[in-house]
C-alpha cells in the first residue's frame, strides 16, 4: 500500500444556511520569490463543501494562496448580495511531509478560517 501524498485541501461551510457551501470556486496559487502569484489549480467545492486535493502535484516549501470566489454564495442561492465577494488566505508551507487543511466558515458579515487537520 502506498502512502498518500501530502496535499492542500479546504472545506467551506455556509453557517447562515447551516450547510456545506457547494460550488464555491477556489484557486490555489504558489507565490514566487517576488510575491507574484502563479496559479497551480482551481476547482469547485463538492456536495460536502470540500476540495480534497488542490495541489495535484508534489508539494514544495514556500508561500501559497487560497482564493475563494464568494459572489453568489448565499443561503438564498444565487443572490449576488453577499458582502464579502472574494477571500484570499496566504499560508506558509514549511513541512512538505504533512498535508495542510484550510477550512473557511462563512456568515453574511463575517468569516473565519483556521489550520485544520
Amino acid at each position: 500500500m502506498t502512502e498518500a501524498q501530502p496535499t492542500i485541501s479546504t472545506h467551506v461551510l455556509d453557517t447562515e444556511a447551516g450547510a456545506p457551501a457547494v460550488g464555491v470556486h477556489v484557486s490555489l496559487y504558489k507565490l514566487g520569490e517576488d510575491g507574484r502569484p502563479i496559479r497551480l489549480t482551481q476547482a469547485l467545492t463538492d456536495a460536502d463543501g470540500r476540495i480534497r486535493d488542490l495541489l495535484e502535484r508534489p508539494m514544495s516549501p514556500g508561500d501559497y494562496r487560497l482564493e475563494f470566489a464568494l459572489a453568489g454564495r448565499t443561503a438564498a442561492g444565487d443572490d449576488d448580495g453577499r458582502f464579502f465577494r472574494r477571500v484570499s488566505v496566504d499560508l506558509r508551507v514549511a513541512d512538505v511531509s504533512r498535508s495542510y487543511h484550510v477550512p473557511l466558515l462563512l456568515a453574511p458579515f463575517s468569516m473565519t478560517t483556521y489550520r485544520g487537520t
